[in-house]
């Protein structure tokens, strides 16, 4: 009786969705710009709660158009505020601004040659994820809809979000500040649509899933704490950097041999390992920084106990101690069912039947997902492969590349969404 009720109800809005303003005339106008404006914020990146000029641009773009802006949220966040010419509900976009500690290696005539400091090193900074189209498709998004005002019954709340990667260290930061400091309320949202550009999905498609769609990421460091000895004499000592070696390696024996993997997929990394200062000299100490995905909260518990139960037992069998202090990064990225619903005939009209696909969740993860905690929202992944491509390159990596074509499907969709959303089924 559950599947009879959703296909009805897929079925209604399929019909209701389907007579909607015919922008094209707006969306053709607004392609280059969009293309430029990712162009120049790709080569002028900025790393998370430092996103000055980006938030600059996005703050003068949004009030040529007329639109309320606030500045300084969460550190550097922009939100706009566009109120439709009849009253509704609240719509709130969100695209996030910041950059990696990636240099970029694509031999592109907008290639990013940026450098700053991350974690006491100088690093080069890339928009390696994306984020850079995602914020020239809100801006484009904002254009679009304010040249259209008639057309809104409601209001429409931009969100241009920083620290999306996570703020630095010591520092609050992302969408759990941005919620934190009120960015849903005044005026209160109903729903939430965010989109993120996929470099292994072609351009022209869409991927979404209803319910968990990427994971909560979790961030630990471990100190191990040995006895420092002449490296010709090990015995004299406790060798923090062996006893780091058995640590990572009794870590994956969590996840290959503790964890249901049939049930979801769970992920421990250890990104990073520091360690003494000579060849000739058996260290005091050892850290590392890693990472945690889970898709099921209570693998996650498990997984986050059993994690200190190791590494503690671990260090103490070969002489030495260690501590793991794990932090939440971000929660579960859930799509809210009965919004992904209501809105896929949308998807479905914008990007063609057969160019919306459902994907499975992956272990990536969104802070996307604190929003998504006290509003229903629908997150969905955008096509920026360039179709027939042999090889594409992963999210984070120097190599990572968009096509520009895909963002003209961003702008139709997350538009699209606004305004079959405030002007339908109320």
């Amino acid at each position: 009786m559950k599947y009879v009720v959703v296909l009805a109800i897929g079925l209604f809005t399929t019909g209701l969705f389907a007579q909607g303003p015919n922008l094209e005339k707006d969306y053709a106008a607004i392609e280059d710009k969009v293309i430029e404006w990712r162009h120049d914020i790709h080569q002028n990146p900025e790393l998370g709660n430092r996103e000055f000029k980006t938030a600059e641009k996005i703050a003068k773009h949004l009030k040529s158009l007329g639109i309320e802006v606030q500045t300084g949220v969460a550190h550097t966040g922009v939100v706009g505020v566009l109120k439709g010419d009849k009253a509704g509900k609240v719509v709130a976009l969100r695209a996030d601004i910041d950059a990696l500690p990636v240099t970029e290696r694509n031999d592109l005539p907008f290639k990013s040659t940026v450098t700053s400091e991350f974690l006491g090193e100088k690093v080069g900074v890339m928009h390696a994820c994306g984020h850079d189209t995602h914020t020239a498709i809100l801006m484009g998004v904002a254009e679009v809809l304010s040249k259209n005002k008639d057309k809104i019954n409601g209001t429409v709340k931009f969100i241009f979000q920083p620290a999306e990667e996570g703020p630095p260290p010591g520092e609050e930061g992302g969408a759990l500040l941005m919620v934190k400091e009120g960015v849903l309320k005044n005026p209160d949202v109903d729903a939430i649509f965010g989109l993120h550009i996929n470099s292994q999905t072609p351009v022209g498609m869409i991927r979404y899933k209803s319910g968990g769609t990427m994971a909560a990421a979790q961030s630990f460091t471990i100190k191990v704490k040995g006895k420092q000895s002449h490296g010709s004499q090990p015995w004299s000592g406790v060798d923090p950097i062996l006893i780091s070696a058995k640590i990572i390696d009794g870590l994956q024996t969590i996840i290959s041999r503790e964890t249901e993997l049939t049930n979801e997929a769970a992920v421990i990394t250890v990104g990073k390992i520091k360690s003494g200062v000579r060849f000739n000299i058996i260290p005091e100490s050892a850290e590392m920084i890693g990472t945690i995905r889970t898709l099921d909260y209570d693998m996650k518990d498990k997984l986050n106990r059993r994690m200190v139960e190791m590494v503690e037992t671990i260090a103490k069998a070969y002489g030495g101690t260690a501590t793991c202090e794990i932090k939440d990064a971000t929660d579960i990225t859930y799509n809210d069912p009965a919004l992904v619903t209501r809105m896929l005939p949308t998807l479905q009209r914008v990007a063609g039947d057969t160019n919306v696909v459902t994907a499975k969740a992956i272990t990536g993860a969104e802070d996307f997902s604190y929003f998504q905690r006290d509003v229903p929202g629908f997150f969905f992944f955008l096509g920026g492969m360039t179709p027939g491509n042999t090889e594409s390159f992963p999210h984070h990596t120097p190599d990572f590349l968009i096509d520009d074509a895909g963002m003209q499907l961003g702008v139709k969709a997350m538009t699209e969404l606004t305004l079959d959303y405030l002007n339908n089924g109320q």
